[in-house]
């Protein structure tokens, strides 16, 4: 019988918001905290992994479960071996759905990390829509970014007490720094990229999902009622190629490239607004990032709990979605009023002193003990996941090999010491093998 409870958190990648906030989690050592991870990351995104900062540990799932000609990622050995207290994972692939079935049996409460999501994103699916009904009836809790979360996990059957707000944090300090760096040296590196008068920037993927073609749409608009303006242009993505050809007439538009999170409060220095014009975005912390440098935010409607973080006139404004007329007007009236950005770029600052690590770590905390204190979940749904779990746990798992190659591939080559030996685990360093990191070569 051990004495501590286990809280086992599997994500999909460890992405930089992740493991500063799991960092923070593992260092309360409130409980015997382990996450787990699908693999380093996403073929989409193009941030840096270095487990040598990890605090918490961790491990990337290596059993496969075929389903028909798909090959699914399943952490039943995982689970047979651990059985936490509380298992948390997400919902929106079908691998995690199967995970949550199979925890009902193998871990004493199952939970969701549950943001909302917008049509634009994720069209309309009946299928889609069964499922999410029959996993958030048998799910005992959910953690929420906020009223939009707790709404959404309402829709498909998640009583509203059984949720629990947990503070999308971002490391505030390390993007305040934005706000220190000597405007000498702001302004040199201003004419170094190429960026006169306001600078409007947006931060993240360059695909059409984020409303792009309907900012560059309403960025004409604005340069031509007030032509000192620049827009800086900051991530990678599969329309980047497109974007640039039917913007190239734009002289006064930067593209920057990817920048990692270490460098980018150097670029908000840089800029005066943030423009976010998502079409539908789960959360979207780069608007987070942005207030703790001190930029005013136009962010569209189609985001998570926008409202609530983007008080309207006060830190920013917020526009509907795919309207470039609304998205001008606002971009119009900023860059032609320095000392309205500077009232709201402050008012935002303060805000975003809210969204701090050690907020998410005490939301965390009460989550968690928030669902332990509640009774399982019942119900029809309950009962049928129960059953079909106690099957799943009892199939066999096909370990999945990954080639030395792959693992070179993935990694950082400072990340990892040694060569990996065929047909057995290594470590990537001798801080990630104190956290239990591994992964299994072939």
């Amino acid at each position: 019988m051990r004495s501590r409870l286990k809280v086992v958190y599997w994500n999909n990648m460890p992405s930089p918001y992740v493991v500063s906030r799991f960092n923070e989690v593992a260092q309360r050592d409130a409980f015997d905290f382990e996450a787990w991870f699908d693999g380093l990351r996403e073929a989409d995104r193009s941030w840096d992994v270095d487990p040598s900062g990890w605090k918490f540990k961790a491990r990337f799932i290596q059993g496969r479960w075929r389903l028909g000609h798909h090959q699914l990622v399943l952490p039943l050995a995982e689970l047979r071996s651990s059985r936490p207290d509380v298992f948390i994972c997400n919902y929106d692939r079908l691998h995690y759905v199967l995970g949550t079935i199979v925890g009902r049996s193998l871990a004493r409460r199952t939970a969701l990390r549950c943001l909302p999501s917008f049509d634009a994103w994720t069209p309309p699916s009946r299928i889609r829509d069964l499922a999410k009904s029959f996993v958030f009836r048998t799910v005992d809790g959910a953690k929420v970014p906020g009223p939009d979360g707790s709404a959404y996990a309402g829709r498909y059957g998640l009583p509203i007490e059984r949720t629990w707000t947990v503070t999308q944090s971002i490391d505030v300090a390390h993007y305040a720094q934005a706000r220190r760096i000597d405007s000498a040296l702001r302004a040199q590196r201003r004419i170094e990229l190429g960026v006169t008068g306001c600078v409007f920037i947006y931060v993240g993927r360059i695909w059409s999902g984020k409303g792009l073609d309907t900012l560059v749409s309403a960025y004409r608009k604005v340069r031509a009622a007030n032509p000192d303006v620049s827009l800086l242009l900051v991530g990678d993505g599969p329309d980047q190629q497109r974007l640039q050809a039917e913007s190239s007439d734009l002289s006064d538009v930067v593209w920057a490239g990817f920048v990692q999170p270490a460098q980018l409060p150097g670029i908000y220095n840089l800029a005066d607004v943030m423009v976010f014009p998502t079409l539908g975005d789960p959360n979207g912390l780069v608007v987070e990032e942005a207030m703790a440098a001190g930029l005013p935010v136009i962010s569209t409607s189609a985001a998570g709990d926008i409202r609530a973080r983007v008080p309207e006139g006060v830190a920013g404004y917020v526009v509907p979605p795919a309207d470039p007329d609304a998205l001008a007007m606002r971009m119009i009236e900023l860059a032609g009023a320095p000392e309205l950005r500077a009232a709201m770029g402050n008012a935002g600052a303060h805000i975003a002193d809210g969204f701090v690590t050690k907020a998410y770590a005490d939301d965390f905390e009460r989550f968690v003990y928030g669902v332990l204190a509640m009774p399982r979940r019942g119900g029809p749904s309950a009962a049928f996941a129960q059953m079909v779990s106690r099957l799943v746990a009892t199939l066999p798992v096909r370990l999945a090999r990954i080639s030395a190659q792959e693992v070179r591939d993935n990694l950082p080559p400072d990340c990892y010491g040694g060569r990996p030996e065929p047909g057995g685990l290594t470590c990537w360093n001798t801080s990630a093998l104190r956290s239990g990191v591994t992964i299994s070569v072939a």
